[in-house]
């Protein structure tokens, strides 16, 4: 018998169909990726198993743990069910864990709930499951508060209290998604052991197709709200059935058109011999503070039209780094130079125009109040708004695919790739000759994230500009840019062509995050492709 079996289960909020008839089976042990667009049901799906659907929410169809039928069991019941059967590790540890509890008491709470433990006997035991995940004592004391860890740390805390009760079925809504490669790795170890150690069935929600390919005995692919093909990981990746299954593992090894050579001669960012320190709290009264160096003699170059990578590690100094390239923090000693002027925080505003930025997540960036035509023209403040800017506007909304009566709408009225695309055109506004992109596809599913890459790839040969790509994701560095960066603790340990340097990394530590990323095994990969030309 299935520990968790979904029977043509259907959601349905208002006049919307949700999920449509999804039927879904879980064996206990047993991994299966839940994989898809966003948008396509995924983590409504989680949620009905969870029981935590949004009020009004009309369910049909049968969501039965170790037999037991659980939609319509009552608010109390279904508190019993959550961590102490069925456990969730969601996607954003730091909205998903208390600021305000110790990473101890947050663990031991569970425990005290549903097993009415002592306090005493609580810590104990969340002592003894955050030393399961790797935070052990004496350098994780159980009175840190999440924000005094890096967010792997953070997920490790969410995992060591989601399995707290050693529940029968482990639910992960992208738990990597925000993770650097070796924290990555390290985090889909750590479940992988859980789930066959514990004998948990473990559900893997995730936009990653290498993540999956390297993690679960099956997949199932969800598209508007219905599940169009299940089966063995490797037989699914090796010869999809559904062309939507097809389409996604094809765009999850896009690789956009080749950037053309860059111009040499004068480079148009040059960073020599940048250093910046943070001063750290004294470890005891009297004593001197000791200094992070955040930047330690970092140079290179960058020359218009070139695509340079930058990756490592989270805390490696990647972001310190960027802010002084934008000219948001000063350095401590050496230089920064755009189009040969300095870079400071003291430099005048229409310098600024010459670089731009888009981040993460998009929405985050955004004021909601604002319309798009005012977010995208918000750059202007650095040069003067032109009489124009509201052409201005309406080119940079087509320029990026998006139709110039976008102006009207707010953010909330696009989607997750649409909203990168308006940051795009934000960064073009003032037409400037180096873009940053921090993590700027790492949210995006694979579908979403080609049609972007392709984009940025277009909008370079277009406008000549220059990319400064910082990514976790080492797939898509490879695919976009010809130079790369690989940091550690401040300094940059190696560098060269990317091609070259993904290929015969000379550092081990360029080395070891190559061995940490995930990828589809690449005889998977020929066969589909043979298989499609057939």
């Amino acid at each position: 018998m299935s520990l968790l079996s979904l029977e043509t289960l259907s959601v349905q909020i208002g006049p919307t169909a949700i999920l449509r008839e999804v039927s879904l089976a879980l064996a206990p042990g047993e991994i299966v990726g839940l994989v898809g667009e966003s948008g396509s049901g995924k983590s409504m799906t989680a949620l009905a198993i969870m029981g935590l659907l949004p009020p009004g929410a009309q369910v049909s169809g049968a969501v039965r743990l170790e037999g037991r039928e659980i939609t319509a069991l009552p608010e109390r019941a279904l508190c019993r069910l959550r961590g102490n059967e069925v456990g969730m590790i969601f996607q954003e540890p730091m909205t998903a864990l208390n600021p305000l509890m110790t990473i101890g008491n947050q663990v031991a709470e569970t425990l005290m709930v549903h097993q009415k433990m002592p306090r005493a006997e609580a810590l104990a035991v969340a002592r003894d499951r955050l030393d399961r995940v790797g935070l052990t004592a004496p350098r994780f004391p159980l009175d840190l508060y999440p924000h005094e860890l890096s967010g792997g740390q953070r997920q490790r805390v969410a995992i060591a209290l989601a399995i707290a009760l050693r529940p029968r079925l482990l639910i992960a809504d992208e738990p990597t998604t925000a993770l650097d490669v070796t924290t990555q790795a390290e985090v889909l170890s750590l479940l992988h052991d859980l789930a066959r150690s514990e004998g948990m069935a473990l559900l893997l929600i995730t936009h990653d197709l290498a993540v999956v390919a390297g993690m679960a005995d099956r997949v199932a692919v969800m598209q508007a709200g219905q599940v169009v093909e299940t089966g063995a990981t490797e037989r699914l990746f090796r010869r999809p059935k559904a062309r939507y299954t097809a389409d996604l593992l094809a765009a999850s090894t896009h690789h956009p058109a080749a950037a053309r050579a860059p111009k040499t001669g004068t480079p148009l960012l040059t960073v020599s011999a940048a250093t910046r320190s943070y001063r750290l709290p004294r470890p005891k009264p009297f004593a001197p503070h000791p200094e992070l160096r955040a930047v330690d003699n970092v140079s290179f170059t960058l020359n218009a039209g070139e695509s340079l990578g930058l990756v490592g590690e989270s805390g490696c100094g990647k972001s310190t780094l960027t802010r002084a390239i934008l000219g948001l923090d000063p350095l401590a000693s050496g230089a920064i130079t755009l189009s040969g002027h300095p870079v400071s925080p003291e430099m005048p505003s229409h310098a600024r125009a010459d670089v731009q930025v888009v981040f993460q997540d998009p929405y985050g960036s955004f004021n909601p109040r604002q319309r798009v035509e005012r977010l995208v023209a918000e750059p202007f403040h650095l040069t003067g708004r032109p009489a124009d800017w509201r052409d201005r506007v309406a080119e940079a909304l087509r320029e990026v695919g998006l139709s110039p009566d976008d102006r009207g709408k707010f953010i909330h009225e696009f989607s997750g790739g649409q909203r990168q695309r308006i940051a795009i055109a934000r960064a073009l506004i003032t037409r400037p000759k180096l873009i940053v992109l921090d993590e700027a596809v790492s949210a995006l599913d694979v579908r979403v994230r080609a049609q972007v890459l392709d984009l940025l790839a277009g909008l370079q040969r277009s406008h000549d500009l220059a990319y400064l790509f910082i990514s976790h994701d080492l797939s898509v560095v490879r695919a976009v840019t010809t130079r790369c960066l690989v940091m550690q603790a401040g300094r940059i340990v190696e560098q060269g062509p990317t091609e070259a340097l993904f290929t015969a990394p000379q550092h081990a530590y360029t080395a070891r995050l190559l061995a940490a990323a995930p990828q589809i095994p690449q005889a998977w990969t020929e066969e589909r492709h043979a298989t499609a030309l057939v």
